[in-house]
């Protein structure tokens, strides 16, 4: 049985959404689910606990490396997917990483296992500002999304690479964490299946994101060079959007311009002060819109 742990906070506008998608084909007993409401001031966990199967833990502290560190205490089943709620992953994704991941389990003789599976991503900027959209011309095309376990919203682990550490160390960054757990070889991209990912709605949302993903990114490397967590969590590569992407394809140079900005102002911002402030780094600007989507879908009916 596979089993998909949610942490949720406060995500009552997606969780319907995402469970449905996830259990729409499922067949009975395939797939254990867990949603670990976690400090939520709305719905969040009724409207989970709505849907048939699922196994909802509610906790009054907010708090995503918690959530998931609860989640996985009551999972029953490998592999493990950590799936974010405002992601919606169909149960053929679901099937479809399992089964990369049974597959990698097999490798040719003095193959390397592979441990961790991710789905190819997609960027949703319809109807972005120009300034949004020139970001992710850039970031899409790092290297670093075909390679990583980060910016898909969904990891999938065997029970070989769940048992690479014990417990979410309790801070941000929870997707650097896992993918410094892994060499290249033991990570693989699902390439016939993919997540799509909302960008930011406005430049300004954008900016706080990318300043609390930074924050986090920056304490889990320091929390990686002291010792605090036991792994040797990945660099990141500065000039990858100039040698692997600009140079390659000048015709990008003008996005690049506006990449760079945006980065420099992200940085900045981010070393003005060392707290973490929203611990989930999550844009706000698309959960606004799913929930008056959902508003409408509501008064249709």
């Amino acid at each position: 049985m596979t089993s998909v742990v949610i942490a949720a906070h406060n995500e009552s506008a997606v969780i319907g959404r995402c469970l449905d998608a996830l259990l729409a084909d499922a067949a009975p007993g395939e797939l254990d689910v867990t949603v670990v409401a976690n400090g939520c001031t709305d719905a969040t966990a009724s409207v989970a606990a709505a849907r048939p199967g699922v196994r909802v833990v509610d906790t009054a502290e907010a708090g995503k490396a918690k959530a998931l560190n609860l989640g996985d205490a009551v999972a029953v089943g490998y592999p493990r997917i950590y799936l974010d709620a405002d992601i919606t992953a169909s149960t053929f994704v679901v099937r479809t990483l399992v089964e990369a991941l049974d597959r990698g389990a097999r490798p040719p003789a003095g193959g390397i296992p592979v441990l961790a599976v991710v789905p190819r991503r997609e960027l949703d900027v319809r109807g972005r500002p120009l300034l949004v959209r020139g970001y992710f011309a850039i970031n899409k095309r790092l290297p670093a999304f075909r390679s990583g376990l980060f910016g898909r919203g969904v990891i999938a682990l065997s029970e070989a690479g769940r048992r690479r550490f014990d417990t979410f160390p309790e801070m941000v960054a929870d997707d650097l964490f896992l993918d410094s757990l892994f060499d290249a070889a033991e990570k693989q991209e699902a390439t016939a299946v993919a997540t799509v990912v909302a960008a930011p709605l406005r430049t300004r949302d954008l900016v706080r994101r990318l300043v609390r993903v930074r924050r986090g990114n920056a304490a889990m490397r320091a929390a990686g060079r002291s010792g605090e967590v036991a792994v040797d969590v990945r660099h990141a590569d500065r000039w990858a959007w100039l040698r692997e992407v600009v140079l390659p394809q000048p015709w990008l140079a003008p996005a690049a311009v506006v990449y760079v900005g945006i980065t420099a102002l992200a940085a900045v911002l981010a070393r003005r002060s060392s707290s973490n402030g929203d611990s989930w780094g999550r844009d706000e600007s698309t959960r606004t819109k799913a929930e008056a989507m959902n508003d409408g879908e509501d008064s249709d009916g």
